[in-house]
């Protein structure tokens, strides 16, 4: 196998490298297997492949793995993917370019402070559970879940349990217990529970969120795109914030030392959900796979 070229970044960074959520972004389309292969030695939450120099359709074809399994979609992969396209094979400004994913074609913006969007596809409300089953995969009591809101399966192509707690001291205090974990989703789609607040570390913020171990081999996420985009579909359906338009800050990472900012825009009109989220990218890396023996 001939070598390739592979990026690491840095997705809805502070500001700054060594912020938000590691991406590894290989330029080649290897079989599957390898694919899974390298994402395993990576070892991120995910890692992407672009397999095609060129746009089809209008996008460039995208895969995305984590350790354990190939997903459809994964939102910090779709920005910071993005990113490394521009920079690495157009090699100029663009103000927009596609991604194409299993769950459909997916549009990046690229805002002139610096800041990538993408807008996710529209959401899914699925099961809704009970304060009781969550709390105890969540090691808290159910006076820490936010009885005002439902705890909710919400899919914008990535599936999530959201839990909305009561404090941050809730929030920080929490701890999966993976077991049950799995045998509360069982055959759902959902892959981790989404954890939030309304309060936060930095007051310039506006929710606090922890994407705690999923099933599929990542450990807490630093930041998630994916995830955020459905909290933010989940507070405009549900008024967690009285309005059915909004443009948030939300800060997720701080537990693990990764602090990571995303930015949230939502609304709701005549039935739809439109959702925006949006970050900065930092490359931090960039080598070649060793050709094979």
């Amino acid at each position: 196998m001939s070598r390739m070229e592979f990026y690491i970044v840095d997705v809805f960074t502070i500001g700054r490298k060594y912020t938000g959520n590691q991406l590894a972004v290989y330029l080649g389309d290897p079989p599957a297997a390898l694919m899974q292969q390298l994402a395993k030695e990576i070892n991120f939450s995910e890692t992407t492949f672009v397999t095609s120099p060129q746009p089809e359709n209008g996008g460039y074809n995208v895969r995305i793995f984590m350790p354990e399994v190939e997903v459809d979609f994964a939102g910090h992969p779709v920005l910071g993917t993005a990113f490394v396209i521009r920079q690495e094979y157009l090699k100029q400004p663009v103000d927009e370019l596609r991604l194409n994913l299993p769950v459909g074609q997916i549009p990046v913006t690229f805002a002139d402070d610096g800041v990538l969007w993408m807008r996710q596809n529209p959401p899914s409300f699925g099961h809704q559970f009970t304060p009781a089953e969550i709390a105890r995969i969540l090691n808290l009591t159910e006076a820490d879940i936010d009885a005002r809101f439902p705890v909710q399966e919400v899919s914008t192509g990535l599936a999530f349990v959201l839990v909305p707690l009561v404090s941050l001291a809730a929030v920080q205090r929490a701890r999966v217990n993976l077991d049950r974990l799995r045998a509360l989703l069982g055959a759902r789609d959902a892959i981790a529970p989404a954890i939030f607040c309304a309060e936060t570390l930095a007051p310039q913020n506006d929710i606090h969120v922890r994407v705690l171990d999923d099933i599929y081999g990542a450990p807490e996420d630093p930041a998630t795109g994916s995830a955020n985009g459905c909290i933010a579909a989940y507070i405009v359906e549900h008024d967690y914030f009285k309005s059915r338009a909004v443009s948030i800050r939300s800060e997720q990472g701080y537990q693990i030392g990764r602090p990571s900012l995303l930015r949230l825009e939502a609304s709701k009109a005549n039935g739809e959900i439109i959702i925006r989220v949006g970050g900065r990218v930092e490359l931090v890396a960039q080598g070649r796979l060793a050709a094979d023996e």
